[in-house]
């Protein structure tokens, strides 16, 4: 019989994918891949919580922008498999953090093989195309920006300005494999960069559908019920103010408190729970 601890692990394995051979995070001797073991952003993606509510918020997020949501809306089946999307990024992120410099070049190889055939027209008529560079960078910079936002919150608040900083410019490399440009390097650059996208940025009928896509997908299970609905609160809670409005997503009085608590006890029992097992450790064993 699984013990609680094997239970719980066995349920976050399937929902990230990890175990299932989509990714391969051995390194031949002398390859610490793209970043290797002395790196932030070994630490910040290492830690399931923070990542999980990092990524869903930065799908949120990523929403708002109408030619990042064209893609969504017209080449992807969105509301029965939004799961199956943070699933795949979670494999990117991790193929790409701790793998061989080789399958980290497979996993963008491939990315950029799936962006050659979503493009298309907005309703207005005007064209997008996922390999457009600023596209990629405006995908690139929210997800990093959740992701560091989650860990501060819910991992390690202590990080450094300059390791905060490192982490942008660490990561920026995997952006620019996939063809971004000018891609900020710091947090002083993307917050100005955030401020510079926001005229682009809108919310409509469209954006309402996937949203309400994301926020009504059910649990793969029943035992990870609980963890999915308290993710999605702490992903809302760790919106920007302004893009909190835009989605016209509201917190109760006095709700961040608790869910900030909930996540952080959750985030301790899965780390319990993992004992080793996340990517990270995988990753250091190699």
């Amino acid at each position: 019989m699984e013990t609680v601890r094997q239970t719980i692990a066995k349920q976050v394995r399937a929902l990230t994918g990890a175990g299932d051979g989509a990714i391969d995070l051995s390194r031949p001797p002398g390859d610490d891949g793209l970043f290797g073991p002395a790196s932030v952003c070994w630490r910040v993606h290492g830690d399931f919580t923070s990542m999980m509510i990092g990524g869903t918020a930065a799908l949120m997020l990523q929403m708002l922008h109408p030619l990042a949501l064209a893609g969504v809306w017209d080449h992807s089946n969105f509301q029965r498999d939004m799961l199956g999307r943070l699933k795949r990024t979670a494999q990117f992120i991790a193929g790409t953090t701790y793998g061989a410099t080789g399958e980290a070049e497979r996993l963008i190889g491939r990315v950029r093989a799936i962006h050659d055939r979503v493009h298309g027209t907005l309703p207005d008529g005007t064209p997008y195309d996922a390999n457009d560079p600023a596209l990629l960078t405006w995908i690139h910079v929210v997800e990093v920006r959740m992701f560091l936002s989650g860990y501060l919150r819910y991992r390690n608040p202590a990080l450094t300005a300059a390791e905060q900083d490192r982490y942008f410019a660490e990561y920026a490399e995997v952006a620019r494999r996939l063809g971004a440009t000018d891609v900020p390097t710091s947090r002083r650059e993307i917050d100005r960069y955030l401020m510079d996208v926001r005229p682009q940025l809108r919310f409509d009928d469209r954006t309402r559908t996937v949203l309400h896509a994301l926020l009504s997908q059910p649990a793969p299970n029943l035992a990870m019920r609980p963890f999915g609905d308290l993710t999605m609160r702490a992903a809302i809670d760790l919106l920007p103010p302004w893009a909190r409005t835009m989605l016209r997503l509201r917190e109760l009085p006095g709700e961040a408190p608790l869910v900030r608590a909930g996540a952080r006890g959750v985030g301790r029992v899965l780390r319990w729970a993992l004992n080793g097992r996340n990517a990270e450790a995988q990753a250091r064993r190699a």
